[in-house]
């Protein structure tokens, strides 16, 4: 995966929240995003996964041209899974409906393909047992399990995952990385927004330091223990601590 943003800015009612952000990077499987809240790093991944546009600037993925109108987005939002820390599962669906309507009622499969590929995910993932069971009726971390089954089945270019384990307690977060660590080591592209900076340098090909709109420091997995900047060592100081 190869990413070129240009100039990019976006406000909001006003409020500058990407100023002028720039970012080239090479072919790389998993990019990691760490900074402070509200720093634009959501605003970012909503951007590169065409749920907002810019106001300004240009975004180029595997050097294909974003381009920011309904129509084309519609289509391009088909090509990649997304993974909030708030699951957006459907509380009235089970697990495995959750996983086969979109494979139905947007990517158009046969009910009966999408249901084998939904349940061989499931099984995959240790949540066959609970595929007839609503999300009410599942813990956290099988919950954000099944949101990642949901995007991973849909074969998509790459996931975008926005901080997936900040509503999970240690255990069940354990449960969730150790399914992002196996789909990186099967060369899933990947994009992650992270608290967590010791999943960040075990997964990280590239890492980016977002804060006041920009990338302020970016790198290997090696910035976490050698950041350049004052702004990334007073950010780190403060996160690992917790």
């Amino acid at each position: 995966m190869k990413l070129k943003i240009e100039n990019l800015v976006k406000k909001y009612d006003g409020n500058l929240v990407l100023n002028n952000l720039n970012l080239e990077t090479e072919d790389i499987n998993t990019l990691v995003i760490i900074g402070p809240s509200g720093g634009g790093k959501s605003t970012l991944i909503r951007i590169l996964a065409g749920l907002e546009n810019p106001n300004s600037g240009k975004v180029k993925i595997d050097d294909e041209k974003i381009r920011y109108n309904e129509k084309y987005l519609c289509s391009y939002r088909k090509t990649i899974g997304l993974v909030f820390q708030a699951f957006n599962l459907f509380p009235h669906l089970t697990a495995l409906e959750n996983i086969t309507l979109p494979l139905i009622q947007v990517h158009k499969l046969n009910p009966v393909v999408a249901k084998e590929r939904a349940v061989s995910f499931l099984t995959r993932f240790g949540l066959k047992e609970h595929m007839n069971k609503k999300p009410g009726q599942l813990s956290g971390g099988q919950q954000q399990r099944v949101a990642i089954t949901r995007a991973i089945t849909l074969e998509t270019r790459f996931i975008i995952l926005d901080e997936p384990t900040s509503a999970l307690d240690p255990a069940l977060t354990a449960e969730v990385l150790d399914i992002i660590s196996e789909l990186r080591k099967e060369g899933k592209k990947i994009i992650l927004v992270t608290h967590s900076m010791s999943f960040a340098k075990s997964v990280a090909d590239r890492i980016i330091f977002v804060a006041e709109g920009k990338v302020i420091e970016e790198g290997g997995p090696e910035i976490i223990d050698n950041p350049k900047t004052d702004m990334l060592k007073t950010f780190l100081n403060k996160t690992l601590k917790y």
